[in-house]
């Protein structure tokens, strides 16, 4: 088959078309795209389609068609756009336009190759507050559901107030309209179904960095002394190997301080977080605002509800309620190739449970005994309060060729 070309075409259809793209348009006997871009083409003459719906179905038409096809989408078809989808199903050849987020940004009349890019197009806004905090400047892609105003809500929920908001709409457009916003003004605005925003960081806001101070996050009263300590958490965490990608379990998460340092690291990944103690989550869902996290808690017992989670690339577990055999059959089962399981044990019951089970299951293991001392004023002198010695065994699946 010929290849086909795919065309980007900004919201004022033919106007800002080179001649060239018009003429393959108009020589084309079958057009390809959305409604609104399909309606710029009136006196087409050749087959339309409509794209409704997911791809797949169109490429299987495409492989075998042998007309000269022609495929319309918005702006730069391989930015968040169906290209990158297509280009690897059929041969193509990509033409593309002026992308919104290059009109928003010269609208702002702002650099943009610092810029943070996020799609919430067709996606939902789960893990966007960790992605979004810290960064200077971010562009976003709406949709009808995740629409700026709700953008705003989303993020005022989570104490997120030190940017400025530019929405964009209809750009390109006769009918183009560019504003500035506070959030909470953002919040309570309706707007045009095809825009962008772009979030610009005015005000310094809190930041965090691994190893939170374990007072800076609620705890269970007057049981304070739950969660996993900074120094533990600290060690922890570095066994997982955690990348900016990864999808991590969280079991026994307790009051979130290990989920909440993971999302902070992998916010392009996801967390999931499981806790038996309904309390404790309450305390958890604190904290996530705090720190401005937002990933998937479920309150339960594990194993159960762990068919609901994606592989992970890493599992800590900081309890296990009695379960360590059952747990570990779907940890390790369902852990990616090359990924880590790391326990924290306080017994040295749990200990051997914990090295045994995973031996036994093909991993290597190794294990760190942390026995810490922190400072502690006394009148004008300083001593030392030992915190309980914690056993963190880490896991990972040994090569067949070893």
């Amino acid at each position: 088959m010929q290849p086909i070309k795919l065309i980007g075409i900004g919201a004022d259809g033919k106007q800002s078309l080179p001649s060239l793209y018009e003429h393959w348009i108009y020589e084309s006997e079958l057009l390809i795209g959305g409604e609104r871009h399909l309606s710029f083409f009136p006196d087409y003459q050749g087959e339309k389609i409509v794209i409704q719906g997911g791809l797949s179905s169109l490429v299987e038409r495409l492989r075998h068609e042998a007309k000269r096809t022609v495929i319309l989408a918005s702006g730069d078809p391989l930015f968040y756009g169906i290209g990158s989808y297509l280009s690897r199903k059929l041969p193509i050849e990509v033409y593309p336009a002026v992308s919104s987020v290059q009109w928003a940004f010269a609208k702002m009349g702002e650099k943009w190759q610092d810029a943070t890019f996020i799609s919430v197009h067709g996606r939902s806004m789960k893990g966007l507050a960790q992605r979004i905090d810290g960064r200077e400047k971010i562009a976003i892609l709406t949709d009808d559901t995740n629409s700026p105003n709700e953008i705003a809500k989303y993020l005022l929920s989570y104490g997120i107030t030190e940017y400025r908001a530019f929405v964009g709409e209809n750009l390109g457009s006769k009918d183009e309209r560019c504003r500035f916003f506070e959030l909470e003004e953002m919040a309570e605005t309706e707007f045009l179904p095809l825009n962008i925003v772009i979030l610009q960081k005015v005000k310094v806001g809190p930041t965090w960095s691994l190893g939170i101070d374990d007072d800076e996050f609620f705890q269970r009263k007057p049981e304070k002394g739950l969660i996993t300590k900074k120094e533990i958490r600290i060690l922890s965490i570095s066994a997982l190997q955690l990348r900016e990608t990864s999808i991590v379990w969280d079991i026994g998460t307790c009051t979130g301080s290990v989920a909440i340092e993971a999302a902070k690291i992998a916010r392009e990944g996801a967390v999931f977080a499981i806790e038996k103690n309904e309390h404790d989550i309450e305390i958890c869902r604190k904290n996530m605002q705090k720190f401005r996290t937002d990933f998937t808690l479920v309150h339960g017992r594990a194993p159960d509800h762990l068919h609901e989670f994606p592989d992970p690339d890493a599992i800590f577990i900081g309890g296990t309620s009695g379960e360590m055999d059952r747990l570990l059959d779907v940890c390790c089962h369902r852990l990616k190739p090359n990924g880590r399981i790391v326990v924290n044990a306080v017994t040295i019951e749990t200990l051997h449970e914990a090295v045994d089970g995973l031996r036994k299951r093909g991993f290597h293991v190794d294990i760190t005994l942390a026995q810490l001392s922190r400072s502690k004023p006394i009148l004008q002198l300083t001593r030392f309060d030992a915190l309980n010695p914690i056993y963190i065994i880490s896991a990972y699946r040994k090569d067949e060729s070893e």
